[in-house]
């Protein structure tokens, strides 16, 4: 059976509409492992788009929740012999969603950001086009531009190892699974 240190896990994390859920789909697919989705996705899906700041406590605990069932299900399979899992969002996008609509934080996601350890951020930039969902809220190139810039402010004040994620989607993939690749020799 596998430890939780034996298994990398990397984080994707920027604005809305970036690719983060593509990207990790398509990294977890390509490294032959699992990945943990978006729970706010399903959160607004099911109780619409009308939150609170309490909801966005519900929505980090569930995402935790996620992360550590997937963590689970990895460490339990003797068959799975991949070391990777590939996480869209963790507590500092629940931060910084927090700042930005509510100008607060709740100390459960504060707390999360301290206790959690990852191996890799892969941090998307807006540069692709933004697409309509009944979820996005923000279209506009400045908005995005500036949550980007909070993201980024974050990850170069902590220790974790970052790579930028840029371009296409195609440039975002090889330049991701480089990122990984790295990680992991």
């Amino acid at each position: 059976m596998k430890s939780s240190s034996d298994i990398k896990k990397i984080v994707i994390i920027g604005p809305e509409s970036t690719g983060k859920s593509t990207l990790c789909e398509q990294l977890a697919k390509h490294f032959d492992t699992l990945w943990v989705p978006e729970h706010a996705r399903a959160y607004l899906n099911e109780n619409g788009t009308n939150y609170t700041v309490e909801d966005l406590v519900v929505i980090a605990k569930n995402q935790l929740a996620d992360e550590d069932a997937t963590m689970a299900k990895m460490m339990a399979d003797e068959n799975n012999k991949t070391k990777l899992l590939f996480i869209d969002t963790d507590m500092y996008v629940m931060k910084v969603w927090s700042e930005f609509v509510f100008n607060q934080c709740h100390d459960y996601i504060l707390k999360g950001i301290t206790e959690r350890i990852y191996d890799l951020y892969l941090l998307c930039k807006p540069d692709v086009e933004w697409i309509r969902d009944e979820l996005r809220e923000y279209p506009d190139v400045e908005t995005r531009e500036k949550i980007y810039h909070h993201y980024k402010d974050i990850l170069q004040n902590q220790h974790t190892p970052w790579v930028e994620i840029s371009g296409d989607y195609e440039m975002r993939f090889e330049m991701a699974i480089t990122a990984v690749s790295g990680l992991v020799k």
